[in-house]
């Protein structure tokens, strides 16, 4: 069968921008940052492709909130007059990656030629210019926290389950228990991925840190790595701070050769696929793993019929380890083997919902570079909750030039255990699904959460109080294992509050 080479999507052009102000007043704000990375792009392809642009899709961004939407700004920015301008529906990690697959679909269809995603966030510039203002704390500006702030208090939120670094732990230490890990050994194999990760990050020019670090630096709290959430220190989590931009240019085949793009520049979109989780975080069957996650990576390697021995390269999201330890044993990629290509979002950098378009970035000059010849790209949002992936290539991959339909969501729908019915004011002997500790700055224990199941199987949650500092000890010293042990839950005022069983 003939393929026609209009309606194959290709990568031609990448570009990333970095922004280190000295002077917060004079750092570069998300619409500046996402035309520089287009520009940049524009370069990458050969020039000359702006003005012809088809279609802008823009990631969400949170920096500067007032100044949404911004896909049309976009496009007068870099001189376009697109039939098609949009922003993803919220700064979720999978964005650019989703961006992506529609764009690709809207070149086999013929409805564009030529497409660019960018994203950016200033964060960094947003919560300097903020505290100047509010004469605070950086820290205490940051528009995570505000938008935190804002969040109706509800169930969750009392318990201290407020953002996304308070929920990710509760999979990290399902997930540990279910691998038959230690906690030493949980954390040992967090230190390797990231520590990998920040090899990466030290020789890649877009990275917004430059330092490598040992497995043993990461893992440990120390005053400088202090304790997040537990496990999780400084080092395991996003990097927010940052002022970085990213965006690339996807067109035809037909159109890349007909501009004069060397066949050694192109890179070959191939076929994706998505699935999510419920958006409530405590509506979901098990925190071990995900089934939305699985369905995604392992229909994205059948579509392109690859294996992981086949790809060269791979971007496991990494918000947190949790994720890239899921995804990796999804499709058997081995922890020796650097799971990024950027670095990390700790590392490279975590634009909020754009640090896949710095992904994609990094992988097509990655394999430009002839580091490989496949690459996996994998994008995860939310409370562990959206998850897209696809494959990169220096050669045409399986169903090129044809639309392809790439939700999944059903066959994940279907993989999903029983969802345990939630109640909130149990009292009771209880088992410990998962859990997590909260920290203060200082590094002391604010509180602890166990979410755990009664012995009819409903979820509920308890919290353990800082003051109740054997609890804390027993859930955070990996002397035994919390999961799966058996305690009593019990009332005091508005909390229900866990008890362990002492034997």
């Amino acid at each position: 069968m003939m393929v026609d080479d209009s309606r194959v999507a290709v990568i031609v052009g990448v570009g990333q921008v970095n922004d280190r102000p000295a002077d917060p007043a004079q750092g570069m704000e998300p619409l500046d940052l996402m035309r520089a990375a287009l520009e940049a792009a524009d370069k990458d392809a050969g020039g000359g492709w702006l003005a012809a642009v088809d279609s802008v899709a823009v990631v969400k961004q949170i920096s500067f909130m007032t100044q949404n939407p911004l896909a049309e700004k976009l496009g007068a920015a870099i001189g376009a007059t697109p039939s098609l301008a949009y922003e993803s529906v919220g700064p979720n990690g999978d964005s650019p990656i989703l961006l992506l697959n529609e764009a690709a679909n809207r070149i086999a269809r013929g409805e564009i030629t030529i497409a660019v995603v960018a994203g950016a966030e200033a964060l960094r510039t947003a919560s300097q210019r903020a505290a100047a203002a509010a004469k605070t704390s950086v820290a205490d500006q940051n528009p995570l926290r505000s938008l935190a702030k804002k969040a109706a208090p509800g169930y969750r939120q009392r318990y201290g389950l407020s953002t996304p670094v308070d929920v990710y732990p509760l999979y990290e230490n399902a997930g540990r228990a279910a691998y038959g890990q230690t906690l030493d050994e949980g954390q040992r194999e967090s230190g390797e991925i990231w520590s990998r990760f920040s090899e990466v990050a030290a020789k890649a020019p877009a990275a917004w840190i430059h330092a490598p670090r040992s497995a043993e630096e990461i893992a440990t709290a120390t005053a400088d790595n202090r304790p997040i959430a537990f496990p999780y220190t400084k080092l395991m989590v996003a990097n927010s701070s940052v002022n970085q931009g990213a965006g690339f240019l996807v067109t035809s085949l037909a159109e890349a050769r007909r501009r004069g793009v060397p066949e050694e520049r192109i890179v070959y979109v191939g076929r994706g696929a998505s699935a999510h989780e419920d958006d409530d975080f405590l509506a979901r069957d098990r925190y071990d793993q995900s089934p939305s996650m699985a369905t995604c990576l392992t229909r994205t390697l059948e579509y392109n019929r690859v294996t992981a021995d086949d790809l060269d390269l791979v971007e496991l999201y990494s918000c947190f380890p949790c994720v890239p330890k899921m995804a990796r044993r999804v499709i058997g990629w081995p922890v020796e083997k650097p799971a990024t290509v950027f670095g990390g979002l700790t590392f490279g950098g975590g634009p909020i919902g754009n640090y896949m378009s710095h992904a994609v970035a990094e992988m097509v000059d990655a394999l430009r570079a002839g580091e490989g010849t496949k690459g996996l790209l994998f994008a995860n949002g939310g409370y562990a909750t959206h998850n897209h992936a696809i494959v990169l290539a220096m050669q045409p991959l399986p169903g090129a030039g044809e639309a392809h339909d790439f939700d999944v969501q059903a066959e994940a729908d279907a993989a999903r255990g029983a969802v345990p019915e939630l109640v909130k004011d149990y009292a009771g002997p209880a088992t410990v699904e998962t859990y997590t500790v909260f920290y203060a700055r200082d590094g002391s224990a604010k509180a602890g959460v166990v979410v755990a199941r009664t012995p009819d199987g409903q979820r509920t949650l308890a919290k353990v109080p800082a003051e109740d500092a054997d609890t804390i000890a027993w859930l955070t010293d990996g002397a035994t294992e919390p999961v799966g042990a058996v305690g009593e839950i019990a009332a005091a005022g508005d909390d229900m509050i866990w008890q362990r069983a002492v034997a």
